[in-house]
């Protein structure tokens, strides 16, 4: 099962605007841009001949793998704001 077809069986209400802002002069500094690996999302995309950080975050899980895993802490991250984000369920 691709990552498209898991992530259509979560629910969730994307936000017009980013909970997820990066510091993307911080994100120069970063060699390994390590939010590109260790999001389960594939919300993080380094966009080389921009030099920049594309943040995809309608897709975000809120997992939180990404600020902790940011060695530069590049990331200004918040949960999604009233009912927006993922709705989680048991079972």
């Amino acid at each position: 099962m691709s990552l498209e077809d898991k992530l259509s069986k979560i629910k969730y209400e994307p936000d017009i605007e980013s909970h997820l802002r990066p510091d993307q002069k911080k994100c120069l500094d970063c060699k390994r841009k390590i939010c590109t690996y260790v999001c389960p999302a594939n919300v993080y995309e380094w966009i080389e001949e921009e030099k920049k950080l594309l943040v995809k975050f309608e897709n975000c899980l809120e997992c939180g793998a990404c600020r902790i895993a940011c060695e530069k802490k590049c990331l200004e991250w918040e949960y999604p704001k009233g009912t927006k984000g993922v709705t989680f369920k048991n079972g």
